[in-house]
């Protein structure tokens, strides 16, 4: 009888230009379960050049860094075909919306801020690294109410092909849902889950998960009320 080989570690790189927090980040990501910190950097310029070199799994990028910010780096990094594999999680200070539209629009999946808890940006490593996205609260608000505002937002009819049963998973996924929490609310499979995402990446020609949040934003299905409150 064959042994089942363990799933191999997500490989994480750390970009921030504090060594200390670098650090406490790499301690903090490494000591956790299946998950191995392969490298750091300490400015745009070399995230960029070590996620080449590395080709890590998920980067917790800093926004503010010398020689190339974060932002910079990440639009390097998600338009570089040999990194395609590669997700970004910003990890940042600040909820200034210039950072979140700006990190979002360069490619990020995810926005994630220094106060979180420990296990909170575990989790989103693990999330961001199976294709989902991950949005501290606030941000999440930020983003419902600038999309929502927005006067020229694509009526949610548009929907260009989408299912009915498509647009339950997007306004879900823009809520903040997880495959697991789609999958029981739906009374569906992890499996049509994903296909249903699959399904709505081709059609909104969409990067990640990220993007399909964005896209139901823009498209009105999600009000500020539903991400303050998860859609309860």
């Amino acid at each position: 009888m064959t042994a089942e080989l363990a799933p191999p570690d997500i490989r994480v790189l750390i970009a921030d230009d504090q060594p200390l927090l670098r650090h406490s980040l790499a301690l903090l990501i490494g000591g956790a379960p299946g998950i191995a910190v392969v490298g750091e950097a300490a400015t745009g310029r070399e995230a960029a050049s070590v996620a080449r070199e590395l080709v890590p799994d998920v980067i917790v990028m800093d926004i503010r860094m010398p020689d190339g910010d974060g932002i910079q780096a990440t639009r390097e990094i998600t338009a570089d075909p040999t990194l395609s594999g590669c997700r970004v999680l910003v990890l940042s200070m600040f909820e200034l919306d210039e950072y979140v539209y700006g990190a979002l629009r360069a490619g990020a999946s995810g926005f994630l801020l220094k106060d979180a808890h420990p296990d909170q940006l575990r989790d989103a490593i693990r999330r961001t690294h199976a294709g989902e996205s991950l949005f501290a609260p606030a941000i999440l608000t930020r983003l419902v109410e600038h999309y929502v505002s927005r006067p020229h937002a694509v009526p949610a009819a548009e929907l260009g092909g989408i299912t009915s049963r498509e647009t339950e998973v997007l306004t879900l996924v823009a809520r903040g849902r997880s495959n697991d929490e789609l999958a029981a609310e739906l009374f569906i499979s992890i499996k049509t889950v994903k296909t249903h995402i699959g399904s709505l990446l081709a059609k909104l020609h969409a990067r990640d998960r990220a993007g399909l949040v964005i896209a139901a934003y823009e498209r009105g299905l999600v009000t500020a009320e539903h991400a303050m409150g998860r859609g309860q």
